[in-house]
């Protein structure tokens, strides 16, 4: 296929979806209000609706209150507005069976992840048990479990840290390689569905085959809630965490959803204090927004946007790109970038590129990204895209790019 055709076949998505995303992107104030900015960092934050925006000053204006602490009409509102979120979280998710799980509000994914190594991982496992870490993920889902390890070892109950086997060149998974180490000790896998820089779909769906019917599987969805459809009918894990900020909720919000179907209940310990009702209340109008806009429609453009991205950074030969390879022209029949190109420039620091960006109207995020120490070591440039984004700020992004290299 000659360049032009595969760029022509790149934009289809975009040439479909235009007339549904100019509206959306109408609706955030912070980004109509500054339109010489193109803001790609939403895997690092995503901006928030005024439908979210809305959401939370009615909320603070109106009711409130103290949740699970009165028994007036305010404090009262308050407790069913969180009790509904749990249930709009499990709708979110697509629960086939939410009568039987659990939903339990954090302040995001890294706490999401602590809450689950500190109060359900220790009372799971027995002395010479394994886990399965991703060492080349976000340290969020790494050193929680190792903190568990060391917290079981002071109990006297030792246990083993097999690290995620990785394929070579790509940054996926490797599924046949966990099938060869992963044994009837290995008791629990932490996994992550898209990465937070290489911006890959993990296939976890994978993970099930390769590890077998027992082993509890907890899914690290941070780059995914409120990026891509995120079914727990389709997957079978038994925990989700994600955080609000990123599926364009307030900061300081997220949530652990527990299947309940292998090992303990999760019941977190501890006193629970006052809960961030506010921020749940933006959480479940952030929700209801991307249902209403069709987060499947949300993945094409972005996955859209990124090929586009790709395409042209691969005919700049001063830049390289990570993750996968075979994945960077617009056509890729293996294009599983979901809104996220991280590169280098050959000659350029990423933190001085980062710099020149932002002088040009780009935010991107310019460091290590929090990789584990598997993980890159080298500072990248990371963009992250979602809905508001659009193809001009792609191709003047490109132009930049050109003009430096």
């Amino acid at each position: 296929m000659t360049a032009p055709a595969s760029r022509a076949q790149g934009t289809a998505a975009l040439t479909e979806l235009r007339d549904w995303q100019h509206p959306l992107r109408g609706q955030f104030p912070i980004i109509t209000g500054h339109p010489d900015l193109a803001y790609l960092d939403s895997a690092a934050t995503a901006q928030k609706p005024q439908a979210v925006l809305d959401a939370v000053q009615t909320y603070l204006t109106t009711s409130n209150a103290n949740a699970g602490r009165g028994t007036y009409p305010w404090a009262n509102r308050s407790t069913a507005l969180i009790e509904e979120a749990r249930e709009r979280v499990k709708r979110f998710l697509d629960d086939p069976a939410p009568d039987g799980s659990a939903v339990h509000f954090t302040s995001g994914t890294t706490e999401g992840l602590r809450t689950l190594a500190r109060d359900w991982l220790p009372s799971f496992l027995s002395d010479g048990d394994e886990i399965v870490v991703p060492v080349a993920d976000h340290q969020a889902n790494i050193e929680p479990w190792l903190e568990a390890q060391r917290l079981l070892a002071r109990q006297g109950v030792r246990i083993r840290v097999r690290p995620m086997p990785y394929q070579p060149g790509s940054g996926d998974y490797d599924h046949t390689a966990l099938a060869g180490l992963a044994g009837e000790r290995s008791r629990f896998v932490a996994v992550t569905h898209v990465h937070h820089v290489y911006g890959g779909d993990m296939n976890v769906h994978r993970i099930r085959r390769a590890v077998g019917p027992d082993a509890v599987i907890c899914l690290d969805a941070a780059q995914s809630v409120g990026h891509v459809p995120v079914s727990v009918a389709a997957a079978d894990v038994d925990f989700v965490v994600f955080s609000g900020h990123k599926a364009m909720a307030l900061p300081g919000t997220g949530a652990v959803w527990a299947r309940q179907a292998r090992g303990p209940a999760l019941t977190p310990g501890g006193w629970s204090g006052t809960p961030n009702t506010a921020g749940i209340v933006s959480l479940t109008a952030a929700l209801d927004w991307l249902d209403g806009a069709g987060v499947d429609r949300i993945e094409r453009w972005t996955v859209a946007l990124a090929a586009r991205l790709t395409d042209g950074l691969r005919r700049l030969d001063a830049y390289e790109v990570l993750g996968c390879r075979t994945s960077l022209a617009a056509d890729s029949s293996v294009q599983q970038r979901r809104g996220i190109v991280t590169f280098r420039h050959r000659a350029v620091d990423s933190g001085d590129l980062g710099f020149i960006l932002f002088s040009e109207g780009f935010m991107v995020r310019s460091d290590q990204h929090c990789q584990g120490s598997a993980g890159e070591r080298t500072g990248s440039v990371r963009v992250s895209l979602h809905v508001y984004n659009e193809e001009a700020e792609i191709d003047r992004l490109l132009s930049v790019l050109a003009s430096l290299a």
